[in-house]
């Protein structure tokens, strides 16, 4: 790979890290088709991964020519569920989603209102919880919770909505990663111009796990069993032979192998396959595609997934 490209990154996130269950950064590069696993890295909290989204972090990691990260987290809401919260939301800070402001993102109104409304994580839930018993949006046939379209798009699979609180709580997710993503002044395509050498975009590892793997399960929290070994073994060979529509195969060392595949939680493999799609929206980016491969029918609200 020639000098100048910037580090291609891989995030498998959480709204909580620990020492015990810390985020976790896939660093690599791409030549060609060829994506290079360069390493693994633990960051037991939120604020140490802010940092390194910022000048001097980036420095410091030797990203010396800036980031193209896949995050494995939500950059936006269902749009009805905003529009609730413009025309009719508990607190007036939600009422300037309805002023035209040129200059500011609609996804920064949104993420800085949540903020000043909620305070944190359990804010936010309270209000979720609080509009799930009481909103009159019309939501498809059997859901409990909207989702965006993005989450629906890929037939046969869907992700998790990002009201979601409990159980994966990936709206919490949303609520903590795109806070610090926005303060960094990343640049977020099709949803904010932030700084130029620093580029994240919404990955998802399942839409990618999916297409290989079909339904079988390659990872647990608490079940360890040689069926998910075997399932994350041939989700390794696949990727490292380009058996995947991105057109990219993964190059690993032995130790790297062995390394993703004994990991039962699936976070090292999690990130991995979120570098892949960044690896992916990168040779869009190249190939002349302004919107990194995101879909043109993206919602400056609701964002879209890589590859979807």
């Amino acid at each position: 790979m020639s000098a100048g490209h910037p580090t291609l990154l891989g995030l498998d996130f959480s709204c909580a890290p620990t020492r015990r269950k810390p985020l976790t950064l896939a660093q690599g590069v791409r030549a060609g088709h060829a994506v290079k696993l360069l390493g693994l890295e633990a960051l037991p909290s939120l604020d140490e991964w802010a940092e390194r989204l910022r000048p001097a972090g980036m420095a410091a990691a030797g990203w010396h020519h800036g980031f193209v990260m896949g995050c494995d987290f939500p950059f936006g809401l269902p749009r009805p569920f905003v529009q609730a919260l413009a025309a009719h939301g508990p607190d007036a800070v939600f009422a300037r989603q309805r002023e035209a402001q040129a200059l500011v993102a609609e996804c920064d109104r949104l993420i800085d209102a949540l903020h000043a409304h909620c305070g944190d994580r359990a804010g936010f839930q309270r209000l979720i919880d609080g509009w799930g018993q009481t909103w009159d949006t019309p939501r498809p046939a059997g859901s409990k919770l909207l989702h965006r379209a993005t989450d629906r798009s890929v037939p046969g699979l869907s992700s998790t909505s990002p009201l979601q609180t409990r159980y994966v709580p990936v709206g919490k997710m949303y609520f903590e990663g795109m806070k610090r993503l926005v303060d960094a002044d990343v640049s977020l395509p099709g949803l904010r111009t932030g700084r130029f050498d620093a580029i994240a975009l919404e990955a998802y590892p399942g839409l990618l796990a999916g297409e290989i793997l079909g339904r079988r399960s390659y990872k647990s929290e608490t079940d360890a069993t040689p069926e998910r070994l075997i399932a994350r073994l041939d989700l390794i060979d696949a990727l490292e032979q380009g058996r995947t529509r991105l057109g990219l195969r993964l190059k690993l060392t032995p130790a790297q192998r062995d390394h993703l595949a004994a990991d039962p939680k699936g976070d090292r493999l999690d990130a991995v396959l979120c570098l892949m799609q960044a690896a992916w929206a990168q040779a869009q980016h190249e190939a002349g595609a302004t919107r990194w491969g995101l879909s043109p029918a993206m919602d400056p609200v609701e964002g879209w997934i890589l590859t979807a």
